[in-house]
């Protein structure tokens, strides 16, 4: 089972940031162990074709943490507390659970997993890995300090913006 590095017991509302191989996977800590985050759906209903081309669905799960960290690290990263202030844990909390089971729109660029978890915590729907990936691409102004740069894997997202936007 993936384990944290010396990181605290999340409290509920957190923002839990999973280091997968080529990008960063987010959910919310919910209490108990589990967590909220946006995946796949189960039944391989993730994506439809429409004359705006195709259209991807995800599914908002309530998973127990360790089953969605699986081998991967993990810690507890709040990532906006500086610019935005969290929003009180019992509605983070509330609003979580309330979405659990529903399908949502899903898009890389502008309805990740990462978008999911902010807007949660702090109302704001924000993607650092998005915000990233421009940036090494060249379609966003050079306002990300290096430091955090080097946080994120940029090569998914990078490769996704690219696409995007041909």
């Amino acid at each position: 089972m993936g384990q944290s590095q010396s990181v605290p017991t999340p409290e509920p509302g957190d923002l839990i940031e999973i280091t997968r191989v080529a990008y960063q996977h987010w959910a919310v800590y919910v209490g108990d162990g589990y967590v909220v985050h946006v995946t796949l759906p189960p039944d391989g209903a993730a994506s439809s074709s429409s004359r705006s081309g195709p259209a991807k669905k995800a599914m908002v799960r309530k998973q127990k943490l360790q089953e969605v960290v699986g081998h991967h690290k993990w810690r507890i990263n709040n990532i906006l507390d500086k610019k935005y202030k969290p929003r009180p844990p019992q509605i983070i909390v509330e609003e979580a659970l309330g979405q659990v089971g529903k399908m949502m729109e899903y898009s890389v660029i502008s309805k990740n997993c990462e978008h999911f978890a902010t807007q949660l915590r702090y109302g704001k729907a924000e993607s650092w890995q998005v915000i990233n990936a421009e940036v090494a691409a060249g379609f966003a102004p050079l306002y990300v300090f290096p430091a955090i740069a080097l946080w994120f894997p940029v090569s998914i997202v990078a490769a996704a913006v690219l696409i995007s936007r041909r």
